[in-house]
């Protein structure tokens, strides 16, 4: 099964959650979205729920010289989830990561500035937030988005992506208090390959999901 790009996801998402209302199991739904990706889909989803749609700008920690390895997670100005048994592969001290961190905090930083555009951060004490992602991998970006809306009192915090790795989907049901992933391939790879459409999105495109004016 492959989703036609990130629209079509975000409908089928839609339609089982919207089901999940429809039982009484979403009161007061507030969709945050993980940018970039993710807001395509989370617009469609927060559409079908009539809910207000948000964005929660999580960043990857990258090994120093293997950017793409990653080796932890942030979110706002919580400290960095890091995982400690890779670096300890690597062999790669916490100080050697000060400068990707501050470099990551940099950019999460002026993500939040331009897409929120002066708007203030949305209160989540008692609503069910649900988190939405165009896919799961390891969750290390998850985990740390799961941990910074739990910190804010949400009634109910879920996680709901189209494709997930069976791997990263048990790992999340231990930080949310529900996961929805339409499919769990068990040769999961890579979240690219369930889209036939997955080109990367940019920062225009997120505001005109946001329906942000600049």
């Amino acid at each position: 099964m492959r989703f036609r790009d990130r629209r079509q996801a975000g409908e089928e998402l839609a339609e089982t959650l919207r089901t999940r209302q429809r039982e009484g199991a979403l009161p007061d739904p507030l969709v945050l979205a993980l940018p970039r990706g993710g807001v395509a889909v989370a617009r469609e989803v927060a559409d079908a729920l009539g809910a207000p749609l948000d964005v929660l700008v999580v960043r990857k920690i990258g090994a120093p010289h293997q950017e793409e390895f990653g080796v932890g997670a942030m979110a706002g100005d919580e400290v960095p989830l890091l995982d400690e048994d890779a670096l300890r592969h690597l062999g790669v001290g916490e100080a050697a990561l000060a400068p990707v961190i501050e470099r990551e905090r940099a950019e999460l930083r002026r993500r939040e500035r331009l897409y929120r555009q002066g708007r203030p951060a949305p209160d989540l004490r008692g609503r069910t937030v649900i988190v939405v992602d165009d896919g799961l991998a390891t969750g290390s970006t998850a985990r740390a988005a799961l941990r910074f809306v739990r910190r804010q009192a949400p009634g109910k915090v879920l996680l709901a992506a189209p494709v997930c790795s069976p791997e990263g989907a048990g790992l999340m049901r231990a930080e949310a208090d529900e996961v929805i992933c339409l499919h769990l391939p068990a040769a999961f790879m890579a979240v690219g390959l369930w889209y036939e459409n997955f080109d990367q999105l940019t920062d225009q495109d997120v505001l005109e999901a946001l329906h942000v004016q600049l």
